[in-house]
């Protein structure tokens, strides 16, 4: 399936834009982890971990989820094809496992918003260290793999696999009757 010039316009555009949000939401979410881990002002680490929580859940979630369908549309509707060259399979073997840990990653952002909810939470700031800096860690390791993203998707390095040049091939010499 070939999508059309203009289908084909709007899926890249759709893609390009959910994905340079989504590096944005990223970095934001890492300043606001690394303002909730500086801060000595409870209140302000409190609300640092609130929006840590809004910004992941009804940002950095829905941006990450558009860029990768996207991304699966204009690679199965185009010549660039899913599994042809390698920039776009590795692009999309390091698209996955960075949804997957973001989405595992959630557990302890809502963890650290509901105990920021509660008023009269009984962990001090000092216990609440160790949950911060994982998040700061994952937040810096999420920046540099969506930056790596990125690149790959900049300079889309040369080299197609072995299905895309068997299908190259093909396409070249008409099928023998």
């Amino acid at each position: 399936m070939t999508l059309t010039p203009s289908l084909r316009k709007l899926a890249l555009t759709v893609h390009v834009t959910s994905s340079v949000g989504w590096l944005g939401a990223v970095a934001a979410f890492l300043a606001l982890a690394v303002a909730a881990l500086a801060s000595k002002d409870a209140q302000m680490a409190r609300s640092a971990d609130l929006a840590m929580y809004l910004t992941a859940w009804f940002v950095i979630i829905p941006l990450c989820f558009a860029s990768t369908l996207s991304g699966l549309a204009s690679s199965l509707g185009t010549s660039w094809g899913l599994i042809r060259h390698y920039w776009v399979l590795v692009k999309l073997l390091i698209t996955i496992p960075a949804t997957i840990v973001l989405l595992v990653h959630m557990q302890p952002i809502s963890l650290l918003a509901g105990l920021a909810a509660k008023t009269t939470s009984t962990l001090s700031g000092a216990e609440l260290r160790g949950l911060r800096n994982l998040l700061v860690t994952s937040g810096g390791a999420a920046l540099l793999v969506l930056l790596v993203l990125t690149m790959l998707s900049i300079y889309k390095p040369r080299g197609m696999t072995r299905y895309g040049w068997r299908k190259q091939r093909e396409q070249r010499v008409p099928p023998q009757p």
